[in-house]
């Protein structure tokens, strides 16, 4: 535990940033100690991303003071906060696959790298000692995402690291890659170095945070100990009181097969892709089939071949409410009763230059909106406004840009309009995946009664707690090969990381 009597490692005084039409930090205090590991909670758009980019250099604030160390320091910029000690691990990696783990870190470092064959040994040293072993000659395309998430840490560490900041850094890891993520960084608190975690993931908070700062709307909306509340105290703290946080759904069964696979094997074009392995699986009406797994193990792949991006070979089975449709584009399939949410939600899922008007006509155009090629712009108007006032979108209205949306609201609005196309079959990827604790609430609810009513529903994500919370049967992904697909009450968290491990054996039977 952290030593509240001594000097704090950081201080934050009424920091502000204001951007135009946002205020994203307003005057907010925030101390850290020596050996504390420190949570930052918030939903999205609270402001967490912003402050993390002023201590790191990346964003000058308009007005309020960092203390380093108990000094006044202006940060100029990333390499400053390194020379001081700061390191910090982005939820999106940034590294190049083509180049060693090596040649990653120098790049990352400068002119601080030194030579190649010195650095190398530094890396093998520091990350056998905490515990993240890495082989600095690997190229990165040959790792793991666990192990890419390494790297980053690594490039940190061996450094003189004094603040180590984690943007989600679960998100990618299997339940065992997150125990020894845990180890590791108890052992840096241990020895010094305070430690910023940001996560949604509050169960994770609570097991390994000291204490937590929660943001709301730009300004911090309370403190605690999450060892000493639980996690509802800490989600209202997030999203008030009047926000639904937490639901239980009772598991459903199935009726008849709506969407069949069989046999499907896919040689991957891309050089730093996966191929798919004989792959089966059958999803029926009234349930919500979760297929877990930690990225880069097939799932875009996979999706591809589902949604008719990729199509698949004769001798393959996949069929739609019993036709085949391997063959068939992404529109006749979507005709057949196919809907689809890709995990991208910007670039695929929706245009961001375009408004939402016009993105609801994307995929929502087979549904009554245009007739002898002419588009009927007031039916258009009309399904935009249902979308956005049945899932409570928070926007300016129909006309805002769609990059204009924080990323809960936009996915909460392309969900709602493959939902509202009245779908046989919903494909779900990452449905939730960086949303906050209220969005996802939303989400999750609109998935329950759209299975409810009827419809078969593929959800493919790395949340294994969204996966049992929502799914009526479980499988994982690992190496294009997908395991058994087993009711979840008959899966646990253990066992389903084991899958993700490519331990099949862990499923305990056939689907």
């Amino acid at each position: 535990m952290p030593d509240p009597a001594g000097v704090a490692r950081l201080t934050l005084r009424n920091i502000t940033k204001q951007y135009p039409g946002c205020l994203a930090n307003d005057s907010i205090d925030l101390t850290i100690a020596p050996a504390e590991i420190h949570a930052l909670l918030g939903e999205n758009g609270a402001g967490k991303s912003t402050l993390m980019k002023i201590i790191y250099g990346l964003v000058k604030p308009d007005r309020g003071e960092l203390l380093w160390d108990g000094k006044p320091v202006t940060i100029r910029d990333p390499a400053h906060a390194r020379k001081l000690g700061i390191g910090m691990v982005f939820q999106h990696f940034s590294l190049f696959d083509t180049l060693t783990v090596t040649e990653n870190i120098a790049l990352a470092l400068g002119d601080e790298a030194g030579a190649l064959d010195t650095l190398a040994e530094r890396i093998r040293t520091v990350s056998s000692r905490y515990g993240m072993a890495i082989e600095p000659d690997r190229e990165v395309h040959t790792l793991s995402v666990g192990e890419r998430q390494r790297v980053e840490i690594v490039r940190c560490l061996v450094q003189d690291i004094k603040l180590l900041i984690l943007d989600e850094p679960t998100s990618v890891l299997t339940p065992q890659e997150v125990e020894t993520l845990f180890v590791t960084l108890r052992r840096l608190a241990a020895e010094g170095c305070a430690i910023l975690f940001i996560s949604h993931k509050l169960h994770e908070v609570k097991a390994l945070c000291h204490n937590a700062t929660v943001l709301r709307a730009g300004r911090v909306s309370g403190e605690c100990d999450p060892t000493a509340v639980d996690t509802t105290h800490m989600a209202r703290l997030m999203v008030g009181e009047d926000t639904p946080v937490s639901t239980t759904y009772p598991k459903a069964l199935g009726t008849e097969a709506v969407l069949e696979v069989e046999g499907l094997s896919l040689h991957s074009p891309d050089p730093f892709g996966v191929h798919l392995n004989d792959i089966s699986l059958t999803v029926h009406a009234g349930e919500i089939v979760g297929i877990a797994g930690v990225a880069g193990n097939g799932q875009a792949e996979l999706l591809a071949c589902l949604s008719g991006e990729q199509r698949i070979r004769q001798g393959e089975t996949l069929s739609l409410c019993k036709v085949d449709v391997g063959d068939l584009r992404p529109d006749q399939r979507r005709a057949l009763g196919l809907a689809f949410v890709p995990e991208e939600r910007l670039g695929r899922g929706a245009v961001p230059a375009m408004s939402l008007s016009e993105n609801a006509l994307l995929t929502g155009y087979l549904h009554g909106p245009v007739k002898h090629g002419m588009v009927a712009w007031h039916k258009v108007a009309a399904f935009a406004d249902e979308i956005i006032s049945r899932y409570k979108v928070k926007t300016p209205g129909r006309q805002a840009r769609a990059d204009s949306l924080s990323g809960g609201n936009l996915q909460k609005f392309i969900i709602g309009r493959e939902i509202l196309q009245q779908p046989r079959v919903l494909i779900a990827a990452h449905p939730t995946w960086g949303v906050d604790i209220g969005a996802a609430t939303a989400i999750h609810n609109a998935l329950i009664e759209l299975r409810d009513s009827g419809v078969g529903i593929l959800v493919i994500s790395e949340d294994i707690d969204e996966l049992f919370e929502i799914s009526d049967r479980i499988g994982a992904i690992c190496d294009g090969r997908l395991s058994p697909v087993i009711p979840t009450p008959q899966s646990s968290i253990e066992a389903l990381g084991r899958m993700m491990a490519g331990d099949f054996s862990a499923a305990g039977g056939d689907a």
